[in-house]
């Protein structure tokens, strides 16, 4: 980081204690060691991955199309070596291939077991997802929160809008999110830098939607964690749409651009990269965690810290994984695995279904840049009246464009009639992607398979989740809605997709340690603290009660804050 010492600590084992210690380098661990060493407290991040440098490792970031050895593009034997991330649209585009190969995990190295289809993405480095993900930045509502209650599912969340409020709005004005404000009671407005334009299409469609819909439908530019503006510290997003190989401007939210530079700035962070976390330690006598072990992934061996709190924000699967793994007399199935809860509830956003078609007109208007973002098509079903036959909802997020050179004219194939066709732009086209909510079914769960070993002889993950009933009908609606309103709006040549979906393919993973008022039905309380071991806290995605329809990870980062705030208010009193 320029201007700034990064103090990673990575063989040493005489600098063992600290204050607290971070599992985890991703989007909400980042925020965890931002909020606990501004607060004044010795921190020790933990990341399993490799150290990963802002700027200079991002390798890719800066080469042109042609600078790369396939051209972009995956070998078949990466592709063989990699089954679970080969199946998506990281193998799909020429950038999203030879571009980030190397950010995904080695999956010979790391193995899973899938009972059923399952596909976990991981990103095992400094920063780890943060640096790939695609920043749609949703607040949620009580609608939300009280969707549990209402509906008789599974148990009632902990926490209301009203307390989350604040720290929403904290973490909006420190990652910067740009958008525009709606006044939706589904999605309530945040902090927002200017918002990126819809362009003439999509205002278009958009108008159309809000119009035959009565208002009660809308279409408007995504909320972003791409800065529109220049913030302290960071300068804003340069339209390149190359987010996902990391960007040298900081241009975008991620740890390496914004919380890591943070915590660095104070003199009172230590990362350790390489860093296995294989058990928090429990002192059954005090009841509290005392610190963690960890396995060196490079030499192997084997080192313990210690630590006042611990926070857990290895993502949501694998802080299950250093619970279950936790296993001690008192707690052999894991600690925090009282309720019987724990590994259970996987959600994630179920996809892979949409539409598109092309719009007529618009031939002498285009658009200037690439823009990192597209529209927001926010909840209606079983909202204000409006009943289905299934629980909850889905939105939409899509975009416009114009057909460019690389389009193939079926009535020309050669000569020069051919080639001056394609210096113009062609046909404008508009397709968009339903994410639809999957409930927390107790049975959607993963547990620790000691048969399979990884690299390190660690036992790994069994996944058995699917969907169900409820998610299978939403499908249907997805599908049929986008359909209408496309048709609505005066897009032609409509096609439909619907792709065979495996949980964790929407790569926002939930549930696995949720939080609850009931020790008896929750692995995390209002706070986040593991209830059988109060100075750890999760604040990753395990701890998310219902999934609803919106990207979660602005939540994540809200809820992150605020257990930091707590945290520290508790260790004053002396109760942690």
């Amino acid at each position: 980081m320029p201007g700034d010492s990064l103090n990673v600590n990575n063989k040493a084992a005489a600098q063992n204690t600290y204050d607290a210690i971070v599992i985890g380098s991703g989007i909400s661990g980042g925020w965890a060691a931002k909020e606990l060493t501004e607060k004044g407290l010795k921190v020790l991040m933990l990341e399993r991955g490799r150290n990963f440098e802002h700027i200079k490792d991002y390798a890719t970031a800066g080469k042109d199309p042609w600078d790369f050895t396939h051209r972009g593009r995956a070998t078949a034997q990466y592709k063989k070596d990699n089954p679970v991330i080969s199946r998506d649209w990281a193998m799909y585009g020429t950038a999203a291939q030879e571009a980030i190969q190397d950010y995904w995990v080695n999956e010979k190295e790391s193995p899973y077991v899938q009972q059923k289809p399952f596909a976990w993405w991981r990103s095992y480095q400094l920063g780890g997802r943060s640096i790939l993900w695609g920043r749609q930045s949703y607040r949620w509502s009580d609608l939300d929160f009280e969707a549990n209650a209402k509906d008789g599912i599974a148990i009632d969340w902990p926490i209301r809008y009203k307390e989350m409020e604040k720290w929403y709005e904290y973490v909006e004005k420190f990652a910067g999110i740009s958008g525009s404000k709606e006044g939706l009671p589904q999605l309530p407005d945040g902090h927002f830098l200017p918002p990126m334009d819809l362009n003439c299409v999509e205002k278009d469609v958009a108008s159309r939607i809000k119009t035959f819909y009565k208002g009660q439908r809308h279409m408007f530019i995504g909320r972003v964690a791409n800065l529109t503006e220049a913030i302290p510290g960071r300068t804003k997003c340069q339209f390149r749409n190359r987010c996902w190989e990391g960007c040298p401007f900081g241009g975008y939210f991620s740890t390496q651009s914004s919380t890591l530079p943070a915590a660095v700035a104070t003199g009172n962070l230590t990362v350790r990269p390489w860093s296995i976390v294989t058990k928090i330690l429990y002192d059954k006598d005090t009841k509290k965690a005392t610190g963690v072990e960890v396995l060196d992934a490079e030499t192997n061996k084997t080192y313990e810290f210690y630590s006042k709190i611990v926070f857990l924000n290895a993502s949501a699967l694998n802080s299950a994984w250093v619970l279950m793994n936790s296993a001690t007399e008192i707690w052999p199935n894991g600690l925090g695995s009282s309720s019987g809860e724990l590994g259970h509830n996987i959600m994630d956003h179920h996809y892979m279904l949409g539409a598109q078609g092309t719009f007529e007109g618009y031939g002498d208007s285009y658009y200037f840049g690439r823009r990192a973002n597209g529209f927001y098509i926010p909840r209606f079903a079983n909202l204000f009246g409006d009943k289905r036959d299934f629980l909850r909802g889905y939105g939409y997020q899509g975009s416009a464009s114009r057909q460019g050179w690389s389009r193939d004219i079926a009535e020309l194939n050669i000569g020069g009639d051919f080639k001056e066709a394609l210096t113009e732009p062609g046909a404008w086209s508009i397709g968009a992607t339903g994410f639809g909510e999957i409930l927390p079914y107790h049975d959607n769960k993963i547990t620790l398979d000691k048969n399979m070993k990884d690299k390190w002889g660690l036992p790994v993950l069994s996944m058995d989740a699917g969907l169900k009933e409820n998610e299978l009908k939403m499908r249907k609606d997805i599908i049929k809605e986008i359909v209408a309103m496309f048709e609505m709006a005066g897009v032609k040549n409509i096609t439909t997709w619907d792709k065979d979906y495996a949980i964790g393919q929407g790569i926002h993973e939930m549930g696995t340690a949720r939080m609850g008022n009931d020790a008896k039905t929750s692995v995390l309380n209002a706070h986040n603290q593991v209830w059988d071991a109060q100075n750890v806290f999760v604040t990753d995605g395990a701890a998310m009660v219902s999934s609803a329809c919106q990207n979660p990870s602005l939540t994540y980062m809200a809820l992150t804050a605020r257990a930091v705030d707590y945290a520290l208010g508790e260790m004053k009193k002396g109760n942690i």
